[in-house]
């Protein structure tokens, strides 16, 4: 393989995340609501009969199928199944930056998007109840953030004779920043309160 067919290869490839078709892929939806003409974020309380994380707030999301032909279609699809609307229902669909796992392990896709609808009748499989926060109050507060530290630990058979330094070697160590947020008796955190100060940091960047 010589150079120009070197270059010709590279330029005409589109760059993605190293590692990408390992990930689990997930979508969700930041869903804006009008409530007395007031814009509202719609939130989820997952079903306390779920294996994973029971009882804490959400947005509608789920894995991306191989039948969802993006990551967007995946998101409408799993807002419609959660809430039981129609995927027509959800217009406007923009994409929020997406998210890397800090255990390495998936890749989530958030986006915003308006529901045009006024009734809602969550699926009671996947979620507890629904609830809104004025959009407006969400602009003027801060949520609490607070650090978390991750230490590498090796499995018995890694071989520290090929590093230099041995055990003793000195492993980065990987921190991540969890934010709260807090409506009443509600508290929103992990991945739910970063994806939404995404979409209120890039509100704000535009006051």
């Amino acid at each position: 393989m010589n150079q120009e067919e070197i270059v010709n290869l590279f330029q005409s490839r589109q760059p993605s995340i190293q590692g990408l078709e390992g990930l689990q892929k997930f979508a969700v939806l930041l869903p804006l609501v009008r409530v007395n003409g007031e814009l509202e974020v719609l939130f989820e309380v997952r079903s306390e009969h779920l294996r994973k994380q029971p009882g804490e707030i959400c947005f509608p999301g789920g894995k991306i199928e191989r039948t969802d032909e993006t990551p967007g279609a995946a998101a409408i699809r799993e807002t419609a199944e959660e809430l039981q609307i129609d995927q027509k229902a959800v217009t406007r669909l923009l994409p929020l930056d997406y998210v890397v796992s800090s255990f390495g392990n998936r890749v989530v896709y958030p986006y915003f998007g308006f529901l045009e609808h006024s009734e809602f009748h969550p699926n009671p499989d996947e979620v507890e109840e629904i609830f809104t926060i004025p959009l407006a109050y969400l602009m003027k507060i801060e949520p609490e953030c607070y650090r978390l530290q991750f230490h590498v630990e090796p499995e018995q058979a890694f071989p520290f004779h090929l590093i230099r330094g041995g055990k003793a070697y000195k492993w980065n160590t990987q921190q991540m920043t969890e934010y709260f947020y807090y409506y009443g008796d509600y508290v929103i955190w992990g991945l739910t309160a970063g994806i939404l100060k995404n979409f209120i940091d890039i509100l704000k960047t535009g006051l």
